[in-house]
């Protein structure tokens, strides 16, 4: 019999959504977010995130730093939509010896956040794990992005650039306690500089290109030496350490970031490679996997 551990993330996803009827949205499972078309001006988009103690923090990280992740981490999956977060529900599991003043930490981290990004919490839920395991935060958010303004990670073509934002590499140093979610930019991009697919770099540019370019129904080749890396950071670091949570975006061949050095001086936009025809190109392995 198989186990989790034998398939990975993306196989044991894409077996259990078979399972269950997925036909509202518009665009579901695979995308950052789930897409619902009510029928207004605004789509809906969906959102739904965890983090364990000892996975995605560790147990004597700063409690502040951690409530900011917690929903950065998934406005960052709003912004990749070219959307924005409106209203989160937060659900802690906690153990009954956790100090009451680390929560309220984390509540307060979670507050500068949505104070922030312009985003409110709507409701939740408190519950206790065994003595002896891990606190487990859950994470349900809504949002929205004007119709026709939808960047999914499906629509890039063959021939079109990928560019990234920023830097990568360096997680593992703290750098996944610390970033901003490239929500301004990612609306930027969406609307001047066509971008046709998109996503967030959430576990490595060697998890999350072959899942774009797949989406896409394209193969890629990637320029190694045109990486951006963080200071410090090896390669190998870059394509795997994950949760950068910079844009990772494809844009037609002769897109031109006009304006971006001006919108954005702080913040460097790389084209690092290409989309290709499915079946060419070539293949990347490593980056973060839930259960590989």
């Amino acid at each position: 019999m198989s186990r989790l551990s034998d398939i990975g993330e993306d196989a044991l996803v894409e077996r259990l959504v078979r399972l269950v009827p997925t036909g509202e949205a518009a665009e579901g499972p695979g995308d950052d977010c789930a897409v619902v078309d009510n029928g207004g001006e605004r789509l809906a988009l969906l959102k739904t995130d965890g983090m364990v103690e000892g996975v995605h923090f560790l147990k004597g990280a700063d409690a502040r730093a951690v409530g900011w992740k917690a929903l950065a981490r998934v406005i960052s999956d709003f912004a990749a939509m070219g959307g924005v977060a409106e209203r989160f529900l937060v659900t802690v599991a906690l153990p009954g010896t956790m100090e009451v003043s680390w929560i309220e930490g984390f509540y307060e981290g979670m507050g500068e956040c949505l104070e922030r990004y312009g985003a409110k919490l709507a409701g939740g839920e408190t519950c206790r794990v065994p003595e002896g395991s891990a606190a487990v935060i859950s994470i349900a958010a809504t949002g929205s992005v004007e119709r026709g303004k939808v960047v999914l990670r499906s629509g890039g073509k063959s021939g079109d650039g990928l560019w990234v934002t920023g830097r990568l590499g360096g997680s593992l140093q703290g750098k996944h306690l610390a970033f901003s979610p490239r929500v301004e930019e990612a609306r930027w991009l969406a609307e001047h500089f066509r971008a046709s697919a998109m996503m967030d770099l959430s576990d490595g540019l060697a998890k999350d290109l072959p899942r774009l370019a797949k989406a896409s129904g394209c193969g890629f080749r990637l320029e190694r030496a045109a990486v951006p890396l963080t200071e410090g950071c090896t390669l190998g670091q870059g394509l795997c350490d994950g949760e950068d949570f910079e844009l990772l975006l494809a844009a037609p061949a002769d897109a031109v970031a006009e304006g971006w050095a001006e919108r954005f001086p702080e913040l460097g936009l790389t084209r690092i490679g290409e989309l290709v025809a499915d079946g060419e190109g070539e293949t990347l392995a490593g980056g973060w996997d839930h259960f590989g």
